[in-house]
């Protein structure tokens, strides 16, 4: 197992500062990632920002050496005794496989932006996000090329580009146009799962056979009446389950669609190169670990390592590892599937204003409550939770 510690030059120290700003997303293709690292390290410096990022960092490199230490503990008996558990394991999820669904992914192309562009046409071609100076939505293309992205504080975005025009966010919008794109899911499946305001999942299979069309044409109808009707574009992925399909729905953004077939060869072809980032459900701590401790940077990784994974994970994420180095994921139908929860945040500058705090939190309770009725949800559980401008959860009630 991998043992190297990731040091950047000591004269170039933005090279070992590592945030979620730095990674590629779409539209980003181009970007000189390491003068967006060294901005985004010069303009954080010193911030509450950084301090929590600090935190963060040291918190992952205490978890990466917990399980290097595990890992080391473990004998060759071990190990054998782990592969034999993960080979069975590994038999049993592909006996479960199902090649009979055809999902759809689609994805909104830089949709916050997008509407705001539809509602004043001087902002297209101009870098924009929507946002404000202490944190940003979403981003459009143009700002993209600049390194400029979702999440990302206004003041370094602007730093990245100094041409970044700010639009503050308009929900009411969002959700009006949002409204719109399901009414054309609802076409295609009745049972759609959405996401977010500007993702859902489709399952596609009934309409191809009543129709007697293809997946590629499905999607290529989609996103053309979404277009006709809204004046928006959309990113469609086709895949036989809904993990690859939202894979697929990234790889044409924007306004563009990839579609896998329903074949296991295709499917394996497919997952043996794709970089484990890519895999929802895979995140920055998650990836690290992989790669430090196990040197697993790929989906085929995954299997070629999974004596590894079933010795020192749960069952369940274990399992989670095995399905992704196998391509597989879920099939079955949303009815049987039920919502947890549903929430709402914002992010705003740092502020005593008391009237202005409850001036928010009645927003986001009308919000919430909006969401739910539409949803048709009644809660049990009502939690608040405040975060300081230090990044800290100060209250969750």
């Amino acid at each position: 197992m991998a043992n190297s510690e990731s040091s950047g030059d000591s004269s170039r120290p933005w090279q070992s500062y590592h945030t979620v700003y730095t990674n590629a997303k779409a539209g980003m293709e181009g970007v000189d990632k390491e003068r967006v690292q060294r901005i985004v390290y010069e303009m954080s410096k010193g911030s509450k920002y950084f301090e929590n990022e600090e935190r963060k960092e040291a918190y992952m490199k205490q978890k990466i050496e917990k399980m290097r230490a595990q890992c080391a503990k473990l004998t060759a008996t071990d190990i054998a005794h782990y592969q034999k558990i993960a080979d069975k394991r590994i038999l049993e999820l592909e006996a479960t496989r199902d090649l009979t669904r055809i999902w759809l992914h689609v994805d909104m192309d830089a949709f916050y932006a997008a509407v705001e562009t539809l509602s004043n046409p001087s902002l297209k071609g101009k870098p924009m996000a929507v946002g404000s100076m202490s944190m940003i939505c979403t981003a459009n293309y143009e700002a993209r090329r600049f390194g400029v992205r979702a999440a990302m504080p206004g003041f370094i975005a602007r730093k990245l580009c100094p041409e970044l025009i700010f639009v503050p966010t308009d929900f009411k919008k969002y959700t009006y146009y949002s409204d719109l794109t399901r009414k054309v899911f609802q076409r295609y499946d009745p049972n759609f799962m959405a996401t977010s305001l500007d993702e859902a999942y489709l399952d596609i299979t009934n309409v191809c056979k009543e129709r007697g069309i293809n997946s590629v044409e499905i999607a290529e109808e989609l996103r053309r009446t979404i277009y006709d009707e809204t004046g928006l574009t959309c990113s469609a992925g086709v895949a036989p389950n809904r993990l690859l399909a939202k894979v697929c729905s990234d790889i044409n953004k924007p306004n563009g669609q990839f579609v896998l077939p329903n074949d296991r060869a295709a499917v394996i072809t497919f997952i043996s190169s794709l970089p484990i980032r890519k895999i929802g459900g895979i995140g920055k701590v998650t990836d690290n670990i992989l790669r430090d401790v196990f040197e697993i940077t790929t989906c085929e990784d995954m299997l070629q390592k999974s004596g590894f994974l079933c010795a020192l994970f749960s069952c369940s994420s274990a399992d989670f590892f095995l399905c992704v180095g196998l391509g597989l994921g879920g099939t079955d139908t949303p009815e049987v599937r039920l919502r947890k929860s549903v929430s709402n945040e914002r992010t705003f500058s740092a502020t005593s204003d008391e009237a202005f705090l409850y001036q928010k939190l009645a927003e986001l309770a009308h919000m919430l409550s909006a969401d739910m009725n539409k949803e048709g949800l009644c809660g049990r559980t009502l939690t608040l939770k405040v975060k300081t401008a230090s990044f800290e959860v100060a209250l969750e009630l």
